[in-house]
């Protein structure tokens, strides 16, 4: 018998990949004040800021939802020791572009599973992008065409649009790029038993 699933996110993205799963879910989002827990992780590493951000997200969901298992993720990304956060200006996102030309950042993408306020789960994975060399007038061109969509996406990209443009060499999945790793999440949900198969 399986056990309800919850989504602690209403991110359109991430419910959009569990239904094409063909997952039976509700979904909420998580009342946390992100910000707040990662000023209290000062000296922490990209993949420890998405994780505990992630399990905060199940546990606080997983209070509402009695018995079921709920799914928190959060993604965080990082080149080197520089965590990014989404830009707030098209300044903030040109600098931000400019800054990871040339270089290869990382997308940290975290997974938890909460079931009665209990961490019963926790996955990291990986991907590495490697942004070709750009120059100010093609950033200023790319940033003019995709506008305020920029906004949405901490790189200041969108790899299913005009953002692939901007990479010479991807490593890692679609999924951990979107932010949910869907195998091992999968892998997961079916060892405890919470989907068929």
């Amino acid at each position: 018998m399986t056990v309800p699933l919850v989504l602690a996110s209403s991110s359109p993205f991430r419910r959009m990949l569990l239904e094409n799963a063909g997952l039976a879910f509700e979904s909420r989002a998580a009342d946390i004040d992100e910000r707040k827990i990662e000023a209290g992780l000062e000296g922490a590493s990209p993949d420890q800021v998405a994780l505990t951000l992630a399990k905060a997200k199940a546990v606080d969901v997983s209070r509402h939802f009695p018995g079921a298992l709920v799914i928190g993720s959060d993604q965080t990304m990082s080149l080197g020791s520089r965590v990014y956060h989404k830009p707030k200006t098209l300044a903030e996102a040109k600098e931000n572009l400019l800054s990871l030309s040339g270089k290869t950042h990382r997308l940290n993408s975290a997974i938890a599973f909460a079931r009665d306020s209990q961490i019963v789960w926790e996955h990291v994975a990986h991907a590495d992008l490697t942004v070709r060399e750009l120059n100010e007038t093609f950033v200023d061109r790319y940033l003019s065409r995709v506008g305020e969509k920029v906004y949405g996406s901490v790189g200041a990209y969108q790899l299913e649009g005009e953002g692939i443009q901007l990479f010479s060499k991807i490593e890692g999945d679609y999924f951990t790029i979107l932010g949910l790793p869907m195998l091992p999440l999968l892998e997961k949900l079916r060892e405890l038993k919470a989907i068929d198969g």
